[in-house]
């Protein structure tokens, strides 16, 4: 039997999506991963984080949770993300997982200056990304779906940019070569995005967005779902080798 991958599950959809399961099962679904290849751990509610050895990789999900709130179980994954990333367990963390794993390693996250964002829209590629076995068959630019207050402010020493967008420099990173975060969500369908969209229409709206335009110009963002795919491909070649 090939190893497991481990998904650190961080949170939940908001409620209104929750009939389309949790994020362990958009990610398995996005990945291309079979449920029996896979292992959850819900920190938010206790679970605790099994051994990285013997592991293929470790995904971990998005939340709304605030990693700057330092609470118990985020901390406690914190430091194990830490360990498991220099130990060179394949990481890849999604939203709050890639601001987690940015403050695991070292860097700061907080509030984006710019604020809230959300919906798809547009990512711009890094000249490092052109060597990157997740990123580099992606176009220059694509579409990918956000929502997020928080970003990674700065990152870990060691760290590459991969990706960045108009309103974060920091969309895409690599720590080594076997760590990697995502602020965007890869995992998320049009379905998804439009859920999350209608579910935050009063914040965005107070918040000075225009809702309604964001609902119409989300769309498909199959690029930026493909570096799930590739995360599980190379971390399998990795666990071959």
């Amino acid at each position: 039997m090939p190893p497991h991958f481990l998904i650190i599950e961080t949170g939940q959809p908001v409620e209104s999506m929750r009939r389309h399961r949790g994020f362990p099962h958009w990610i398995r679904v996005a990945a291309g991963l079979p449920a029996g290849d896979s292992v959850v751990a819900n920190v938010e509610a206790g679970e605790t984080l099994p051994a990285h050895e013997g592991l293929a990789g470790a995904i971990v999900t998005g939340s709304a949770a605030m990693v700057t709130d330092r609470t118990e179980w985020s901390e406690r994954s914190a430091a194990w993300l830490g360990e498991a990333a220099r130990a060179g367990l394949p990481v890849l963390g999604i939203c709050y997982g890639h601001q987690l794993l940015a403050h695991a390693l070292g860097g700061k996250v907080g509030d984006n200056p710019l604020g809230r964002r959300m919906g798809t829209l547009e990512i711009r590629k890094a000249a490092p990304a052109g060597e990157d076995p997740l990123f580099e068959p992606l176009p220059a630019a694509f579409a990918a779906q956000l929502t997020h207050v928080q970003s990674v402010l700065e990152l870990p020493e060691g760290a590459t940019v991969l990706a960045h967008s108009e309103h974060d420099p920091h969309q895409a990173f690599r720590w080594g070569d076997r760590a990697w975060g995502v602020q965007f969500h890869p995992e998320f369908s049009a379905t998804h995005m439009r859920g999350y969209v209608r579910a935050r229409h009063v914040a965005l709206a107070r918040e000075g967005h225009d809702p309604a335009a964001i609902l119409a110009n989300v769309g498909a963002a199959p690029q930026a779902r493909r570096v799930l795919r590739r995360f599980v491909h190379h971390a399998r070649q990795l666990a071959r080798a």
